[in-house]
């Protein structure tokens, strides 16, 4: 059995504070955005320039924090927020959604192609291919940090987080940066390699593949103490992710039906 008993502070520079959470959101942008210009160069199918990625970062950030916040608002704790309007603001006491964080993305996205004249769906796709880096090197923060704790387990690879208590869990952190970043980054390249291409089936298979490790995972993490359980064993993060699921089909058949290719 592991102890967690990690610093989420990685160093110090004049007393300011460098986090992992933050390397984990720093690094995992680089190494994202540089391979996602070595599959634009790669691909021919993917017509705009590789520096288009790079133009896309700002509003890319305001699109997770913008979108994370208010999904986290509505999706976790809207009643405490209705009652404190401004604490939406206070985004340094924590609360963020990935799946408000990924509507945040997509509408982002769809207002920069409109923009830059550039194939929405083919956008979409290049996004879905790097994604996983960064979500794996947020796992892993997650855990640095003792956040998002599993449940109770004594199997022998369980993780005592002593910030939080002195009972061996899951670690579910690390399960996530398994599947929604290492197995997920390898089933969407193995696709993009095998599949004939048609803009938009990489955005409907990353939506499938992350809703369903999702809802493997939340089985060993422990909801949010606020929340509970929606019904039976069903968290918030699960039951969002079955609409994910719902929306990746109906947006598979569309392509598949539209043959999107401007």
């Amino acid at each position: 059995m592991f102890i967690n008993n990690l610093d989420p502070v990685a160093f110090e520079i004049f007393d300011f504070q460098i986090r992992w959470y933050s390397l984990a959101y720093i690094f995992g942008i680089i190494i994202a955005i540089n391979f996602g210009k070595f599959l634009i160069k790669k691909n021919k199918f993917f017509e705009f320039k590789d520096n288009i990625l790079e133009d896309y970062i700002p509003l890319s950030i305001f699109g997770i924090i913008f979108g994370g916040r208010i999904g986290y608002v509505i999706f976790y704790d809207f009643l405490y927020f209705i009652k404190n309007p401004i604490k939406i603001f206070y985004i340094w006491e924590g609360g963020m959604s990935f799946h408000g964080g990924l509507v945040g993305i997509i509408i982002s996205a769809y207002y920069f192609s409109k923009k830059n004249k550039i194939n929405f769906y083919s956008f979409a796709d290049i996004l879905a291919i790097i994604t996983p880096i960064g979500l794996m090197l947020g796992r892993i923060a997650n855990f640095i940090n003792s956040e998002l704790i599993g449940s109770p387990t004594h199997v022998p690879w369980a993780v005592t987080f002593a910030k939080i208590d002195a009972v061996p869990r899951h670690p579910s952190q690390l399960y996530e940066a398994f599947l929604e970043g290492i197995v997920l980054f390898l089933i969407l390249n193995y696709l993009i390699k095998k599949i004939k291409y048609t803009p938009g089936i990489i955005s409907s298979s990353f939506l499938f593949f992350y809703g369903f490790f999702r809802i493997i995972s939340e089985q060993f993490r422990l909801p949010d103490q606020h929340i509970g359980y929606i019904i039976w064993n069903i968290s918030m993060g699960s039951l969002l992710s079955c609409f994910m699921i719902v929306a990746s089909i109906l947006l598979f058949f569309y392509v598949q039906k539209n043959n999107i290719r401007n």
